[in-house]
């Protein structure tokens, strides 16, 4: 799945870069008055007239993917430039992303941000992480409103610049740079989509980390990753062009793992918002449950349900991202138990020893835990983590044991 999409992006770098002999005055001249007419229409960027015309399919490359790494400051930062470079009488034209009224407060937003990371080692774990929270669901509201409204622009720029300056690739000659644009737009998408799950494995990792240092390193990883597109593209378009593919390129190899942990976080991040422990029926069918570790090839963090089969086998039902053909795993033959956590319950292997996590279990079954044991057919619950700290303190301390609700 993955080798389509990097034949497509190596193709790309071909097409972006203009042969020498393509490039002549007349076809910049066309090439700049096609460019200001799609910025009249909304296009992110306009090359200075007589510039090559491969300059703007570059850095239409370089903005899908900065853009693609944090979408809120790279649709507003891009617009708070296209509102600055663009003389007074024409502001009114420019597009919803470049108007004051979207890129002000998202700007703003991202300041809050930024003042919030910096601040992260001096404020508590517990009053930051709802700010994480936050951020978290900015992060993906962003990105829809990006992939939806932002990257079709970007599309039709780069089909009309691949167009104009007869690419190395030899697309220009397939059809008009409009009906180019259409056709690049399902690729600037999957490009936009897989670099998008890179940065937002940030987020999700920044959510179950309990230390703010480990928060404030991922932050400026990110943050670093970002400035090297921008800079790289300052520096040379076509520098900049080819390190954003290869971020594109590098972000397809790990699109499995960014996709496992985005759905991982989404669900859990879900569960805690909507408060949905408090609408879940464990009887009503099969238990989420996310794979705890890599069993038979299937990769860890796998979002499927559990069940018990005809065999009375515990098996683990599962699609691969998502949508493909269903597929069974059948967990290990051994006496199995419910971990009671602080956050969710967990399902663990008991047979001998320190108990051993086999599956994570959503949110939404906190406090469900007798109810799964009873669905699941297994051994009784046991507190596991903090809560099994807790335990042991209370006991010390003689006071009763807590027990296990339905």
């Amino acid at each position: 799945m993955k080798l389509p999409l990097l034949a497509c992006w190596a193709a790309l770098l071909l097409a972006v870069v203009p042969s020498p002999a393509a490039v002549t005055p007349e076809s910049a001249e066309a090439a700049a008055a096609e460019f200001n007419r799609l910025a009249a229409e909304g296009a992110p960027a306009v090359p200075a007239a007589g510039s090559p015309p491969g300059v703007a399919a570059a850095q239409a490359i370089s903005t899908l993917t900065g853009v693609a790494i944090s979408p809120l400051l790279g649709v507003g930062g891009v617009g708070a430039w296209k509102y600055f470079a663009t003389a007074d009488a024409e502001r009114a034209r420019l597009p919803w992303f470049a108007q004051p009224w979207f890129w002000v407060p998202a700007l703003l937003l991202v300041a809050l941000a930024v003042t919030k990371d910096a601040l992260g080692p001096a404020v508590p774990t517990v009053l930051k992480k709802p700010f994480d929270i936050a951020e978290a669901v900015e992060n993906k509201l962003s990105g829809l409103i990006a992939a939806g409204l932002f990257v079709p622009v970007l599309a039709a720029l780069l089909g009309e610049s691949l167009v104009q300056g007869g690419g190395g690739g030899g697309l220009a000659a397939i059809s008009a740079g409009d009906v180019l644009g259409w056709l690049l737009t399902p690729f600037a998408w999957a490009a936009f989509i897989v670099v998008w799950l890179l940065g937002n494995t940030i987020n999700v990792l920044i959510l179950v980390s309990p230390f703010a240092t480990v928060d404030a390193g991922l932050k400026l990883a990110r943050a670093g990753l970002l400035a090297t597109v921008a800079g790289t593209s300052f520096v040379n378009p076509y520098l900049g062009a080819a390190w954003a593919l290869a971020v594109i390129l590098a972000a397809t190899l790990v699109a499995g793992w960014t996709f496992r942990l985005t759905v991982f976080g989404g669900v859990f991040l879900w569960d805690f918002l909507t408060l949905r422990r408090h609408r879940t029926d464990v009887a009503a069918g099969d238990i989420a449950a996310f794979l705890a570790r890599e069993m038979e090839a299937v990769p860890a963090r796998t979002f499927g349900r559990l069940r018990r089969d005809d065999a009375g086998r515990l098996v683990f039902r599962h699609r691969p991202w998502l949508v493909l053909p269903a597929r069974e795993l059948a967990l290990p033959a051994a006496p199995c138990c419910v971990g009671v956590g602080l956050l969710h319950p967990d399902l663990r292997r008991v047979d001998g020893g320190e108990p051993r996590c086999l599956a994570l279990l959503p949110p939404r079954y906190a406090g469900h835990e007798a109810a799964l044991t009873r669905q699941l057919a297994l051994e009784p619950a046991r507190d596991v983590g903090l809560r099994a700290a807790w335990r042991g303190l209370r006991e010390m301390l003689g006071c009763p044991p807590a027990t296990v609700t339905a």
